[in-house]
């Protein structure tokens, strides 16, 4: 997605995160991952990541998702070709698909000062994904009582639902995190009751300006306003295999 100087761990500090652009991958090859460089970080065994990936379409269920809010049926979904995975995220049903920036923070929440809390996790997630929609004229917002991040209403335009949250923490190191809509086909969103919501839409920053912008140049924004937001330098590393350059590769357990 993002084409960038590439750097290797040992230039990294504590301060740093590392970004790791997996391109597109199916879900639960991604999900592989997050369990690997997770296990990883829980065992301090490297730094702080951010993985971005863009899925072929797959519906995902939060711990709380209730089933019935997947609208379309086994069937349906078969033809399509569209997974159903069941997560250990928060949240309920979300989907996920060509055109949306899917971001993986695995963070150790005690490694910032002070520690970060959960809530306070959340919150500086939004944050990045509002800064980064700012950068191409798209104005968005929290909405009272609803995690993710908004469109700003207007007149009889409702708020619209951009980007989704849903994360998991265990052992104060965090997976999953957040879907952008950029090019999505929203038409998608139709197959399910999106975070369980049914009076309010979706939209993507490509139905919300003239011209949009590429997933990479997106990546590329909310990098650079995660690493503000979170007080740390973004490093974009090449490959997972380079989060432990010294470590035999299947020692690492990231092929």
């Amino acid at each position: 997605m993002v084409s960038a100087a590439w750097r290797t761990w040992p230039l990294m500090s504590e301060q740093s995160i590392a970004v790791v652009d997996l391109g597109r991958m199916d879900y639960a090859a991604a999900l592989a991952r997050q369990q690997q460089v997770s296990a990883l970080r829980q065992q301090e065994s490297i730094g702080d990541v951010l993985l971005l990936v863009e899925h072929p379409p797959v519906i995902t269920l939060g711990r709380n998702a209730l089933r019935e809010h997947v609208v379309a049926g086994d069937e349906l979904l078969a033809r399509k070709g569209i997974s159903l995975f069941e997560t250990n995220r928060g949240g309920d049903v979300t989907y996920h698909g060509p055109g949306q920036l899917v971001g993986y923070p695995i963070l150790h929440l005690r490694s910032f000062t002070p520690p970060l809390g959960i809530v306070d996790y959340l919150r500086k997630l939004e944050e990045v994904l509002i800064r980064a929609c700012a950068d191409y004229g798209v104005l968005t917002q929290r909405a009272p009582g609803r995690a993710g991040v908004w469109t700003m209403p207007g007149g009889m335009v409702v708020e619209k639902k951009i980007a989704a949250l849903g994360v998991h923490v265990a052992r104060g190191v965090t997976t999953h995190g957040f879907a952008l809509n950029v090019t999505t086909d929203l038409n998608d969103f139709e197959l399910i009751v999106p975070c369980g919501i049914r009076d309010r839409g979706v939209t993507s920053i490509e139905a919300e300006v003239d011209t949009a912008p590429s997933l990479g140049q997106v990546a590329s924004s909310v990098s650079r306003h995660f690493g503000r937001v979170f007080g740390r330098q973004m490093v974009w590393v090449e490959a997972l295999d380079d989060l432990l350059p010294y470590a035999h590769p299947v020692a690492s357990g990231l092929l």
